[in-house]
């Protein structure tokens, strides 16, 4: 009897393991991209001549971000970070932008950026020829020198350079940030989220479908959502960065709730944003600002950020630095603009010595930290208000309608 226990828990066991098949490993493509695109320190099999050409440009631009902008950043946020946030932390509408988390956050355990930005296919540099890596490097270039300089990248241009890349340049952006930061690399995978939010990662198999997709687009999209394990060299504590590729607004998140649902699981957590479109004051991403107003404890942004309209009465708390007046952009008018401005005007911001996300309209750098402490304050107003305007009930971006949802999947 105990023999025939024994062989059916084992017979039981293979089977599980014959049911989930072990992740694809794609650390040593990753490590090529990050040597190639993002003009880390290693071998490759690219063409000498063509990474010379590159990196001769994204190497000065990297070294020029270390010197102005990091020298200026990070000071500031060793200062202005408090001890003892949550080691979670959450960055929607990111983008490529995970130099920043990396500047803000640098000791969390795991940084989860979401948008609509697929992390891309990390094979397809093994399959390109030297004419498309020359004009993709020179995309990657473009945008990573815009990012740099601007502290934040053009949604339209994203969406050439990153959702239908011949490269995976978002994730060649997450290995630049990487490599500036001065991280060794320790594991690469690929996942999907399940109806309920957890993680699936993608098997051997699963790539090996994948790659079979002829269009760049489609084929980017299946490798939306990346892991990647990184570390200290000599450390022996793994940080964790994924990416979600994920619309954020209600009727998508209403059809597939799983990007917020992995989220929530995290319970309390830091958070950040920029250059976000203005899209936490439309009605129609009410869902992840009420996500956020649960569930962030602090947070940096600057006014994509909650808008004190809905935060004070939360019990946020908010400090500035710059000044703002007017959005450097239509959607941050309007409506929009009020609370704002009405902040500002109640709480006049400090001097900063750097840019973070969207310039105000005068083209100045402006910060806005926001903390959870528990006290509701009314929305700050403007003298001639009475009370704060309409949430507008729709972005005016029309943007997040150009990526379909992801499809639902569900555990084996």
């Amino acid at each position: 009897m105990r023999s025939l226990l024994v062989l059916t828990l084992v017979l039981g066991t293979s089977r599980a393991g014959a049911e989930t098949p072990p992740p694809a490993e794609l650390l040593e493509e990753a490590r090529q991209l990050s040597v190639v695109g993002a003009c880390a320190k290693g071998e490759s099999k690219t063409k000498a001549d063509l990474i010379a050409a590159h990196c001769k440009k994204v190497t000065a631009e990297q070294d020029e971000w270390k010197k102005s902008w990091l020298g200026a950043a990070a000071p500031f946020f060793k200062t202005h970070v408090p001890a003892g946030l949550p080691k979670s932390v959450v960055y929607p509408f990111a983008g490529g932008d995970l130099a920043t988390a990396l500047t803000v956050y640098p000791d969390a355990d795991e940084i989860t950026t979401l948008a609509l930005e697929p992390a891309g296919d990390p094979r397809s540099l093994a399959r390109m020829n030297d004419a498309d890596l020359k004009k993709a490097l020179a995309v990657v270039a473009t945008e990573l020198e815009y990012l740099y300089r601007s502290s934040f990248s053009k949604t339209m241009n994203m969406i050439g350079a990153m959702r239908a890349g011949q490269l995976p340049t978002q994730l060649v952006f997450s290995l630049s940030a990487l490599h500036m930061h001065g991280y060794d690399l320790v594991g690469v995978r690929y996942f999907k989220l399940d109806n309920g939010g957890e993680i699936v990662y993608l098997t051997t198999k699963d790539v090996e479908v994948a790659e079979k997709i002829r269009d760049i687009g489609a084929r980017n999209r299946a490798f939306g959502n990346v892991e990647i394990k990184f570390k200290k060299p000599g450390g022996k504590r793994d940080q964790i960065y994924r990416h979600i590729a994920a619309n954020l607004d209600n009727t998508h998140l209403k059809q597939w709730a799983a990007p917020l649902k992995h989220l929530q699981k995290k319970g309390k957590v830091a958070g950040m944003t920029k250059a976000a479109s203005y899209l936490l004051s439309y009605g129609d991403f009410s869902a992840f600002r009420d996500y956020l107003i649960a569930n962030v404890d602090w947070m940096v942004s600057d006014t994509t950020g909650i808008p004190p309209s809905y935060g004070m009465p939360a019990g946020f708390e908010y400090e500035t630095w710059g000044d703002w007046k007017s959005s450097n952009m239509a959607a941050g008018n309007g409506a929009v603009r009020s609370t704002w401005q009405a902040l500002y005007q109640q709480n006049p911001g400090k001097p900063l010595s750097f840019k973070f996300g969207y310039p105000n309209g005068a083209g100045e750098g402006h910060l806005v930290i926001t903390k959870r402490t528990g006290k509701a304050q009314p929305a700050p107003l403007l003298r001639w208000e009475k009370a704060p305007p309409p949430t507008p009930p729709k972005a005016p971006q029309k943007d997040t309608d150009v990526v379909p949802p992801a499809k639902p999947i569900t555990k084996k």
